[in-house]
Protein backbone atom coordinates (compact mmCIF):
# COMPACT_ATOMS: atom_id res chain seq x y z
CA UNK A 1 0.00 0.00 0.00
CA UNK A 2 1.66 3.59 -0.80
CA UNK A 3 1.39 5.92 1.63
CA UNK A 4 2.04 9.65 3.01
CA UNK A 5 3.30 10.93 6.71
CA UNK A 6 -0.06 11.48 8.78
CA UNK A 7 -0.62 14.34 10.88
CA UNK A 8 -0.66 12.27 13.85
CA UNK A 9 2.82 10.77 13.36
CA UNK A 10 1.06 7.37 11.29
CA UNK A 11 0.07 7.15 7.70
CA UNK A 12 -2.30 7.89 5.61
CA UNK A 13 -3.25 5.09 2.83
CA UNK A 14 -3.55 6.35 -0.58
CA UNK A 15 -6.10 5.20 -3.10
CA UNK A 16 -6.36 3.00 -4.41
CA UNK A 17 -5.69 0.72 -1.56
CA UNK A 18 -4.33 -2.70 -1.96
CA UNK A 19 -7.55 -4.74 -0.24
CA UNK A 20 -11.13 -4.04 -1.49
CA UNK A 21 -13.62 -2.26 0.74
CA UNK A 22 -16.28 -4.15 2.81
CA UNK A 23 -18.32 -1.40 3.60
CA UNK A 24 -20.97 -1.64 6.91
CA UNK A 25 -23.39 1.13 5.50
CA UNK A 26 -24.99 0.94 2.15
CA UNK A 27 -28.38 1.83 1.20
CA UNK A 28 -31.20 1.15 -1.34
CA UNK A 29 -34.04 3.53 -2.02
CA UNK A 30 -37.31 1.25 -2.03
CA UNK A 31 -39.92 1.13 -4.92
CA UNK A 32 -43.55 2.14 -4.78
CA UNK A 33 -44.40 -1.70 -3.79
CA UNK A 34 -41.89 -2.51 -1.23
CA UNK A 35 -44.69 -2.76 1.47
CA UNK A 36 -47.31 -3.86 -0.77
CA UNK A 37 -45.98 -6.79 -2.98
CA UNK A 38 -46.05 -9.12 -0.75
CA UNK A 39 -48.88 -7.62 1.83
CA UNK A 40 -51.03 -10.53 3.44
CA UNK A 41 -54.30 -9.91 2.47
CA UNK A 42 -55.77 -9.66 5.66
CA UNK A 43 -53.46 -6.84 6.74
CA UNK A 44 -53.67 -4.54 3.20
CA UNK A 45 -56.27 -1.91 4.68
CA UNK A 46 -52.75 -1.10 7.08
CA UNK A 47 -50.42 -1.68 4.43
CA UNK A 48 -47.72 1.25 4.30
CA UNK A 49 -48.24 2.83 0.54
CA UNK A 50 -47.31 5.42 -2.03
CA UNK A 51 -50.22 7.05 -3.41
CA UNK A 52 -49.75 9.38 -6.70
CA UNK A 53 -51.22 11.87 -8.56
CA UNK A 54 -50.83 15.69 -9.77
CA UNK A 55 -48.12 16.01 -7.10
CA UNK A 56 -44.27 15.69 -8.23
CA UNK A 57 -43.91 12.99 -5.60
CA UNK A 58 -45.30 10.06 -4.31
CA UNK A 59 -46.58 10.61 -0.75
CA UNK A 60 -46.47 7.19 2.00
CA UNK A 61 -49.74 6.33 3.52
CA UNK A 62 -50.37 3.93 6.32
CA UNK A 63 -53.42 2.13 5.11
CA UNK A 64 -55.30 5.74 4.52
CA UNK A 65 -53.39 8.00 6.99
CA UNK A 66 -50.49 10.31 6.07
CA UNK A 67 -47.27 9.07 7.42
CA UNK A 68 -45.34 11.94 9.28
CA UNK A 69 -41.90 10.73 9.61
CA UNK A 70 -41.33 10.56 6.01
CA UNK A 71 -44.24 12.36 3.69
CA UNK A 72 -43.06 11.49 0.83
CA UNK A 73 -41.00 8.44 -0.52
CA UNK A 74 -37.80 9.25 -0.53
CA UNK A 75 -35.83 8.11 -3.63
CA UNK A 76 -38.29 10.70 -5.16
CA UNK A 77 -36.71 13.92 -4.06
CA UNK A 78 -33.13 13.01 -2.46
CA UNK A 79 -29.52 14.68 -2.80
CA UNK A 80 -27.04 13.35 -4.52
CA UNK A 81 -24.19 11.33 -2.44
CA UNK A 82 -21.84 13.40 -0.15
CA UNK A 83 -24.28 16.52 -0.38
CA UNK A 84 -23.26 17.25 3.19
CA UNK A 85 -19.79 16.06 3.27
CA UNK A 86 -19.41 18.91 0.61
CA UNK A 87 -21.83 20.76 2.64
CA UNK A 88 -19.20 20.70 5.97
CA UNK A 89 -16.26 21.72 4.13
CA UNK A 90 -17.91 24.54 1.78
CA UNK A 91 -20.45 26.63 3.68
CA UNK A 92 -19.94 28.70 6.33
CA UNK A 93 -23.13 30.07 7.22
CA UNK A 94 -26.77 28.31 7.51
CA UNK A 95 -28.59 25.61 5.40
CA UNK A 96 -32.20 25.92 4.91
CA UNK A 97 -31.77 22.69 2.15
CA UNK A 98 -28.15 21.46 2.79
CA UNK A 99 -28.72 18.34 1.59
CA UNK A 100 -30.80 19.56 -1.02
CA UNK A 101 -28.97 22.06 -3.07
CA UNK A 102 -28.58 19.66 -5.47
CA UNK A 103 -31.52 16.80 -6.44
CA UNK A 104 -31.96 13.53 -7.98
CA UNK A 105 -34.81 11.09 -8.00
CA UNK A 106 -33.71 7.63 -7.19
CA UNK A 107 -35.79 5.86 -10.35
CA UNK A 108 -33.02 8.02 -12.46
CA UNK A 109 -30.17 6.51 -10.59
CA UNK A 110 -29.91 2.98 -11.29
CA UNK A 111 -27.24 1.05 -8.89
CA UNK A 112 -29.77 3.13 -5.83
CA UNK A 113 -32.53 0.43 -6.75
CA UNK A 114 -31.57 -2.52 -8.86
CA UNK A 115 -28.89 -4.85 -7.53
CA UNK A 116 -27.11 -5.94 -10.08
CA UNK A 117 -26.55 -2.40 -11.27
CA UNK A 118 -25.18 -2.07 -7.76
CA UNK A 119 -22.85 -4.66 -7.91
CA UNK A 120 -21.52 -3.00 -10.93
CA UNK A 121 -21.26 0.28 -9.36
CA UNK A 122 -19.57 -1.53 -6.63
CA UNK A 123 -17.09 -2.84 -8.97
CA UNK A 124 -15.89 0.35 -9.93
CA UNK A 125 -16.16 1.84 -6.43
CA UNK A 126 -13.35 -1.12 -5.25
CA UNK A 127 -16.70 -2.42 -2.76
CA UNK A 128 -16.26 -6.37 -2.21
CA UNK A 129 -19.38 -6.39 0.02
CA UNK A 130 -21.45 -4.12 1.47
CA UNK A 131 -24.14 -4.12 4.45
CA UNK A 132 -27.48 -3.02 2.71
CA UNK A 133 -30.01 -0.86 5.04
CA UNK A 134 -33.84 0.93 4.06
CA UNK A 135 -33.87 4.16 3.53
CA UNK A 136 -37.91 4.46 3.94
CA UNK A 137 -38.33 1.70 6.32
CA UNK A 138 -36.68 3.35 8.95
CA UNK A 139 -39.97 5.44 9.38
CA UNK A 140 -42.30 2.78 9.74
CA UNK A 141 -42.21 1.35 13.08
CA UNK A 142 -42.74 3.48 15.49
CA UNK A 143 -46.16 4.76 13.57
CA UNK A 144 -47.17 1.46 13.74
CA UNK A 145 -46.12 0.47 17.61
CA UNK A 146 -49.56 0.46 19.00
CA UNK A 147 -50.68 -1.83 16.32
CA UNK A 148 -48.18 -4.80 16.25
CA UNK A 149 -50.20 -6.94 14.01
CA UNK A 150 -50.23 -4.48 11.55
CA UNK A 151 -46.55 -3.55 11.78
CA UNK A 152 -45.57 -6.81 12.15
CA UNK A 153 -47.56 -7.55 8.86
CA UNK A 154 -45.91 -4.74 7.08
CA UNK A 155 -42.13 -5.80 8.29
CA UNK A 156 -42.90 -9.71 6.93
CA UNK A 157 -44.17 -7.83 3.64
CA UNK A 158 -40.87 -5.59 3.33
CA UNK A 159 -38.48 -8.31 4.24
CA UNK A 160 -39.83 -10.41 1.83
CA UNK A 161 -39.65 -7.77 -0.92
CA UNK A 162 -36.07 -7.45 0.18
CA UNK A 163 -34.72 -10.71 0.30
CA UNK A 164 -36.23 -11.09 -3.30
CA UNK A 165 -35.11 -8.03 -4.58
CA UNK A 166 -31.67 -7.29 -3.16
CA UNK A 167 -31.10 -10.69 -0.96
CA UNK A 168 -29.75 -11.39 2.48
CA UNK A 169 -26.93 -12.71 1.55
CA UNK A 170 -27.50 -16.23 -0.62
CA UNK A 171 -26.27 -14.63 -3.64
CA UNK A 172 -22.68 -13.09 -2.40
CA UNK A 173 -21.62 -9.21 -2.05
CA UNK A 174 -24.81 -7.40 -0.86
CA UNK A 175 -26.02 -8.42 2.78
CA UNK A 176 -29.48 -7.16 3.20
CA UNK A 177 -30.66 -6.80 6.64
CA UNK A 178 -34.75 -7.35 7.58
CA UNK A 179 -35.79 -4.97 9.53
CA UNK A 180 -37.76 -5.83 12.83
CA UNK A 181 -39.47 -4.57 16.05
CA UNK A 182 -39.92 -6.01 19.70
CA UNK A 183 -43.12 -4.10 19.96
CA UNK A 184 -44.63 -7.72 20.32
CA UNK A 185 -41.75 -10.28 21.72
CA UNK A 186 -43.76 -13.92 20.10
CA UNK A 187 -44.51 -11.79 15.81
CA UNK A 188 -40.63 -10.62 16.81
CA UNK A 189 -39.15 -14.32 17.60
CA UNK A 190 -41.14 -15.51 14.86
CA UNK A 191 -39.95 -12.95 12.12
CA UNK A 192 -36.53 -13.77 13.34
CA UNK A 193 -36.90 -17.34 12.92
CA UNK A 194 -38.70 -17.33 8.96
CA UNK A 195 -35.42 -14.43 8.01
CA UNK A 196 -32.95 -17.25 9.88
CA UNK A 197 -34.04 -19.26 7.40
CA UNK A 198 -33.59 -17.34 4.68
CA UNK A 199 -30.02 -17.01 5.19
CA UNK A 200 -30.00 -13.19 7.04
CA UNK A 201 -26.78 -12.60 8.67
CA UNK A 202 -27.93 -9.83 11.42
CA UNK A 203 -31.30 -7.73 12.05
CA UNK A 204 -31.76 -4.38 12.35
CA UNK A 205 -33.49 -2.59 15.29
CA UNK A 206 -34.56 1.04 15.53
CA UNK A 207 -33.13 2.78 18.71
CA UNK A 208 -34.80 3.68 21.22
CA UNK A 209 -37.44 2.11 24.20
CA UNK A 210 -40.09 -0.49 23.34
CA UNK A 211 -44.09 1.31 24.18
CA UNK A 212 -42.62 1.84 28.14
CA UNK A 213 -39.75 -1.17 28.14
CA UNK A 214 -35.83 -1.01 27.74
CA UNK A 215 -35.22 -3.44 24.89
CA UNK A 216 -33.10 -5.39 27.73
CA UNK A 217 -36.30 -5.84 29.75
CA UNK A 218 -36.28 -9.58 30.48
CA UNK A 219 -39.78 -9.34 28.45
CA UNK A 220 -37.84 -9.60 25.32
CA UNK A 221 -35.17 -12.06 26.44
CA UNK A 222 -36.46 -14.83 23.89
CA UNK A 223 -35.56 -12.51 21.27
CA UNK A 224 -32.00 -12.08 22.34
CA UNK A 225 -31.38 -15.41 23.57
CA UNK A 226 -32.11 -16.86 19.75
CA UNK A 227 -29.74 -14.14 18.24
CA UNK A 228 -27.03 -15.17 20.47
CA UNK A 229 -27.61 -18.44 19.75
CA UNK A 230 -27.60 -18.28 15.71
CA UNK A 231 -24.57 -16.01 16.15
CA UNK A 232 -25.57 -12.87 14.41
CA UNK A 233 -25.06 -9.43 15.47
CA UNK A 234 -27.75 -7.17 16.23
CA UNK A 235 -28.23 -3.81 14.28
CA UNK A 236 -29.39 -0.52 15.55
CA UNK A 237 -29.68 2.02 12.89
CA UNK A 238 -30.94 5.53 12.88
CA UNK A 239 -34.95 5.49 12.06
CA UNK A 240 -37.77 6.99 13.79
CA UNK A 241 -37.13 6.64 17.59
CA UNK A 242 -39.97 8.65 18.68
CA UNK A 243 -38.24 10.53 20.96
CA UNK A 244 -39.38 13.87 19.24
CA UNK A 245 -42.83 12.67 20.46
CA UNK A 246 -41.67 11.05 23.49
CA UNK A 247 -39.68 13.82 24.81
CA UNK A 248 -39.02 17.08 22.87
CA UNK A 249 -42.49 17.58 22.81
CA UNK A 250 -42.68 17.91 26.48
CA UNK A 251 -40.88 21.44 26.01
CA UNK A 252 -43.79 22.52 23.61
CA UNK A 253 -41.75 21.01 20.50
CA UNK A 254 -44.01 19.45 17.71
CA UNK A 255 -44.17 16.17 18.75
CA UNK A 256 -44.19 14.54 14.47
CA UNK A 257 -41.93 16.30 12.59
CA UNK A 258 -40.91 14.96 9.43
CA UNK A 259 -37.36 13.94 9.23
CA UNK A 260 -36.10 16.50 7.44
CA UNK A 261 -37.61 19.10 9.94
CA UNK A 262 -36.65 18.90 13.05
CA UNK A 263 -35.75 21.88 15.08
CA UNK A 264 -32.45 23.05 16.41
CA UNK A 265 -33.80 21.64 19.94
CA UNK A 266 -34.78 18.29 18.79
CA UNK A 267 -31.54 17.68 16.67
CA UNK A 268 -30.08 18.04 20.23
CA UNK A 269 -32.54 16.16 22.69
CA UNK A 270 -34.31 14.14 20.04
CA UNK A 271 -31.59 13.00 17.49
CA UNK A 272 -30.56 9.63 16.88
CA UNK A 273 -27.56 10.18 18.86
CA UNK A 274 -29.16 10.68 22.19
CA UNK A 275 -31.52 7.76 21.40
CA UNK A 276 -28.78 5.43 20.29
CA UNK A 277 -26.93 6.50 23.75
CA UNK A 278 -29.70 5.69 25.83
CA UNK A 279 -30.47 2.78 24.06
CA UNK A 280 -26.77 1.24 24.79
CA UNK A 281 -26.62 3.03 28.49
CA UNK A 282 -30.11 0.42 29.05
CA UNK A 283 -28.46 -2.39 27.46
CA UNK A 284 -25.45 -2.05 29.40
CA UNK A 285 -27.14 -1.33 32.54
CA UNK A 286 -30.32 -3.27 32.56
CA UNK A 287 -27.54 -6.18 32.05
CA UNK A 288 -28.43 -8.03 28.32
CA UNK A 289 -24.88 -8.77 28.43
CA UNK A 290 -24.71 -10.34 31.85
CA UNK A 291 -27.36 -12.49 30.95
CA UNK A 292 -26.25 -13.04 27.06
CA UNK A 293 -22.38 -13.04 27.25
CA UNK A 294 -21.99 -14.16 23.99
CA UNK A 295 -24.10 -11.19 22.92
CA UNK A 296 -22.56 -8.68 19.71
CA UNK A 297 -24.77 -5.02 18.98
CA UNK A 298 -23.61 -2.58 16.40
CA UNK A 299 -24.66 0.87 15.95
CA UNK A 300 -24.86 2.08 12.73
CA UNK A 301 -25.53 6.12 11.57
CA UNK A 302 -26.13 7.08 14.68
CA UNK A 303 -22.48 9.08 15.22
CA UNK A 304 -19.77 8.26 18.07
CA UNK A 305 -19.45 11.87 19.53
CA UNK A 306 -21.43 11.03 21.95
CA UNK A 307 -19.65 7.28 23.13
CA UNK A 308 -16.56 8.94 25.06
CA UNK A 309 -19.15 10.79 27.36
CA UNK A 310 -21.22 7.88 27.90
CA UNK A 311 -19.03 5.87 28.99
CA UNK A 312 -17.33 8.01 31.31
CA UNK A 313 -20.73 9.02 32.91
CA UNK A 314 -21.65 4.33 32.90
CA UNK A 315 -18.66 4.33 34.80
CA UNK A 316 -18.54 7.40 37.43
CA UNK A 317 -22.14 6.41 38.27
CA UNK A 318 -22.00 2.65 38.47
CA UNK A 319 -19.87 3.58 41.19
CA UNK A 320 -22.47 4.91 43.52
CA UNK A 321 -24.86 2.21 42.97
CA UNK A 322 -25.99 0.24 45.81
CA UNK A 323 -26.89 -3.57 44.94
CA UNK A 324 -30.53 -2.56 45.05
CA UNK A 325 -30.37 0.13 42.42
CA UNK A 326 -29.90 -2.23 39.45
CA UNK A 327 -33.52 -2.68 37.73
CA UNK A 328 -32.57 -6.00 36.49
CA UNK A 329 -29.74 -7.19 38.33
CA UNK A 330 -26.15 -5.68 39.01
CA UNK A 331 -23.82 -5.82 35.66
CA UNK A 332 -20.72 -7.55 36.35
CA UNK A 333 -17.63 -5.74 35.57
CA UNK A 334 -16.95 -1.76 34.70
CA UNK A 335 -19.44 -0.58 32.44
CA UNK A 336 -16.73 0.91 29.88
CA UNK A 337 -15.61 -2.42 29.31
CA UNK A 338 -18.77 -4.20 28.85
CA UNK A 339 -19.24 -1.97 26.76
CA UNK A 340 -15.99 -2.28 24.48
CA UNK A 341 -16.43 -6.15 24.70
CA UNK A 342 -20.12 -5.64 22.90
CA UNK A 343 -20.60 -3.44 21.08
CA UNK A 344 -18.95 -1.84 17.74
CA UNK A 345 -19.47 1.69 16.10
CA UNK A 346 -19.41 2.52 12.48
CA UNK A 347 -19.02 6.72 13.10
CA UNK A 348 -20.21 9.38 10.72
CA UNK A 349 -17.30 9.66 8.18
CA UNK A 350 -16.82 13.86 9.55
CA UNK A 351 -15.86 12.48 13.23
CA UNK A 352 -12.86 12.18 15.15
CA UNK A 353 -12.39 8.22 13.79
CA UNK A 354 -8.89 8.11 14.81
CA UNK A 355 -10.11 9.02 18.24
CA UNK A 356 -12.73 6.66 18.49
CA UNK A 357 -10.17 4.03 17.79
CA UNK A 358 -7.61 4.51 20.47
CA UNK A 359 -11.29 4.86 23.13
CA UNK A 360 -12.29 1.54 21.68
CA UNK A 361 -9.72 -0.27 20.01
CA UNK A 362 -9.29 -0.62 16.55
CA UNK A 363 -11.38 -4.24 16.60
CA UNK A 364 -14.51 -1.82 17.35
CA UNK A 365 -14.90 0.39 14.75
CA UNK A 366 -16.71 0.04 10.88
CA UNK A 367 -16.67 1.92 8.27
CA UNK A 368 -19.66 3.13 6.76
CA UNK A 369 -20.18 5.52 3.93
CA UNK A 370 -23.42 5.40 3.90
CA UNK A 371 -23.47 5.15 0.22
CA UNK A 372 -25.78 6.89 -1.74
CA UNK A 373 -27.49 9.23 0.68
CA UNK A 374 -26.39 12.63 0.46
CA UNK A 375 -25.67 12.73 4.46
CA UNK A 376 -23.08 10.20 3.90
CA UNK A 377 -19.46 10.11 1.63
CA UNK A 378 -19.51 11.01 -1.97
CA UNK A 379 -17.64 7.44 -3.09
CA UNK A 380 -16.99 5.08 -0.05
CA UNK A 381 -13.56 5.81 -0.64
CA UNK A 382 -13.86 9.03 0.46
CA UNK A 383 -14.39 7.55 4.06
CA UNK A 384 -10.37 7.46 4.22
CA UNK A 385 -10.52 10.87 4.35
CA UNK A 386 -10.84 10.67 8.34
CA UNK A 387 -8.68 8.31 9.23
CA UNK A 388 -5.28 10.17 8.57
CA UNK A 389 -2.70 8.87 11.05
CA UNK A 390 -3.82 5.29 11.88
CA UNK A 391 -1.00 2.95 10.89
CA UNK A 392 -2.40 0.47 7.13
CA UNK A 393 -3.56 -2.66 9.43
CA UNK A 394 -5.94 -0.08 11.31
CA UNK A 395 -7.01 1.20 8.45
CA UNK A 396 -7.64 -1.81 6.82
CA UNK A 397 -9.44 -3.47 10.05
CA UNK A 398 -11.62 -0.48 10.21
CA UNK A 399 -12.50 -0.07 6.50
CA UNK A 400 -12.62 -4.21 5.67
CA UNK A 401 -11.58 -7.12 8.76
CA UNK A 402 -14.28 -5.74 11.53
CA UNK A 403 -17.08 -6.08 9.17
CA UNK A 404 -16.07 -8.97 7.45
CA UNK A 405 -15.61 -10.94 10.87
CA UNK A 406 -18.55 -9.01 12.18
CA UNK A 407 -20.79 -10.30 10.12
CA UNK A 408 -19.20 -13.80 8.86
CA UNK A 409 -17.87 -12.67 5.80
CA UNK A 410 -14.47 -13.52 5.76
Amino acid sequence: MSASAGQHGGTRPASPLDFLIIDADHHYYEPDDCFTRHMESAYADRAVNIRRGEAPFGRVYIGDERMRFFSIIPGDHTGVPGALQAYLKDHAGEGNSLVHDETIAAHDFPEAMDRPSRVKKMDAQGVEAAIMLPTLGVGVAHELRHDPPALFANLRAFNRWLEEDWGFGNRGRIYSLPMLSLVDIDLAVAELERVLAEGARSVNLTPGPVNGHSPADPLFDPFWARCQEAGIPVVFHLGNDGLAELYSAQWGENPTPPSHRLSPFQRVTASTERATADTLCALVFHNLFGRFPDLRVVSIENGAGWVGPLMREMDHVSRLAGPRDWTYGHCPGRPSEIFKQHIKISPFPEENIPALVELLGPDNVLAGSDWPHPEGCAEPIDYLDGLSGLSPEVVRAVMRDNTAQLFGLA
